[in-house]
């Protein structure tokens, strides 16, 4: 399994952002996707996860603000972010769970006026 994460960039204050994971390999073998994330100086945090039923998770710093999706005809998992503030500025990171746990490389949103 190998996971291709994009979508991250610089955005103002209450800007939204979606980030995109693209699944490739053994995708029928994933169980649970999600999103972490790891600002500077601190450990990586979860924030949401999917499961194959389509049963979603929230971490509560994110809940209401953050959305996770997938897109099966796509193999692709997103996190719609709005609402953004500063302490969103973090590498934000997907990974999948299958027969053991798969990273991907991680993209960087900065929030800043």
């Amino acid at each position: 399994v190998q996971l291709q994460a994009s979508g991250g960039g610089l955005v103002q204050p209450g800007g939204s952002l979606r980030l995109s994971c693209a699944v490739s390999g053994y995708v029928s073998t994933i169980n649970v996707m999600g999103w972490y994330r790891q600002a500077p100086g601190k450990q990586r945090e979860f924030l949401a996860q999917i499961t194959n039923d389509d049963s979603t998770n929230y971490a509560s710093s994110v809940e209401g603000r953050f959305t996770i999706s997938r897109d099966n005809a796509k193999n692709t998992v997103y996190l719609q972010m709005n609402s953004l503030k500063p302490e969103d500025t973090a590498v934000y990171y997907c990974n999948a769970v299958s027969v053991r746990l798969y990273w991907g490389q991680g993209t960087l949103v900065t929030v800043s006026s």
